[in-house]
């Protein structure tokens, strides 16, 4: 049985195709390139991109610019993030060693973000595939699990003693 009589759907206007927009063209040109499925992963995509290429030519490695790290100059101990900027410097010019040296979980979890942010974006891009990346799923418990580590790792690396002091930057 239906919830909805008769009555009720002959009272409501037809749902036809929308009017045709009217107003400035450049409004309608701005709303149809931020509605466009693909807007979101090429912005996406172009700010990493810009990020990627500051920090290579910028090279956070030569110690030659004051540190930023507000935790670091106020407490003189390395926060869960001090160390990313130079681990993601040795990641884009593929020094692995070093970039582990730096943040270690950074590189663990920087294949699992590029994996997710592809499965995000493909589908938008190319909708017509024939084919789809298995998704990744963050479930509570592994997000927990993750969380927990970083903790570890953020109360590791400021131990001054061997094998800890191998995280320290």
């Amino acid at each position: 049985m239906c919830a909805v009589d008769e009555a009720t759907l002959a009272s409501e206007p037809s749902q036809g195709p929308p009017e045709p927009k009217r107003g400035n063209p450049v409004q309608r040109w701005v709303a149809g390139v931020l509605g466009h499925p693909a807007f979101a992963p090429l912005a996406i995509l172009g700010c990493f991109s810009a990020a990627a290429a500051g920090i290579v030519v910028t090279d956070p490695t030569d110690n030659t610019g004051p540190s930023t790290c507000l935790f670091k100059i106020a407490t003189g101990f390395d926060c869960p993030g001090c160390g990313g900027t130079r681990a993601f410097y040795y990641l884009v010019t593929l020094n692995l060693p070093e970039a582990a040296r730096h943040h270690l979980m950074a590189v663990f979890a920087a294949p699992f973000i590029a994996w997710m942010y592809l499965a995000w974006a493909l589908p938008r891009l190319v909708p017509r595939r024939t084919w789809r990346l298995p998704t990744f799923h963050l479930t509570p418990n592994a997000l927990t699990a993750f969380l927990i580590v970083w903790g570890v790792f953020f109360v590791a690396r400021n131990l001054p003693w061997e094998p800890f002091s191998f995280f320290y930057v």
